[in-house]
């Protein structure tokens, strides 16, 4: 399998889908995520294994959410991206189709600030549930001190 072969499944499931092709990636419209993350899991590509969700932040205004999907009957990996407003930047949640996608999205979440829609459990697995800062974010300004409040029923 290659990614051209790849891109024109996905072009002939859904006309609509693809923003754009790069070398090594594919970028998919955020409004076709789930149906296209579907299709490549459940379809003859068989997409089994979410590797890794991040994000990116390109501080041009826009961040974006990466998805490497591995295929072991291929023996390929994908790589897609979604392109996001850098203000309110939300994307639907694959969690449902891939198990691993979970603390992965929620990873994202804490440190990009990408919000995935219909996500479980969408709470900070990495920072202070009361931050409102994305430390990934390149126009991250780090607190000079940051002090944790009393664990309760601890002494000294």
């Amino acid at each position: 399998m290659e990614l051209k072969e790849l891109s024109q499944k996905i072009r002939d499931a859904f006309p609509e889908a693809i923003q754009e092709e790069q070398a090594n990636a594919i970028v998919i419209k955020k409004e076709s995520l789930l149906p296209v993350a579907k299709f490549l899991k459940e379809g003859e590509t068989q997409f089994t294994n979410c590797h890794c969700v991040s994000g990116l932040d390109r501080k041009d205004k826009q961040l974006e959410a990466i998805y490497w999907l591995y295929s072991f009957k291929h023996r390929f990996m994908l790589t897609l991206k979604v392109i996001l407003p850098r203000e309110n930047p939300e994307v639907e949640s694959v969690s449902g189709l891939w198990k691993s996608a979970n603390w992965l999205e929620r990873e994202t979440f804490d440190l990009f600030g990408i919000t995935f829609l219909h996500h479980p459990d969408p709470r900070r697995i990495l920072n202070p549930d009361e931050w409102t800062d994305w430390p990934l974010r390149k126009d991250f300004d780090r607190p000079d001190f940051y002090r944790l409040p009393p664990v309760q029923g601890l002494k000294g």
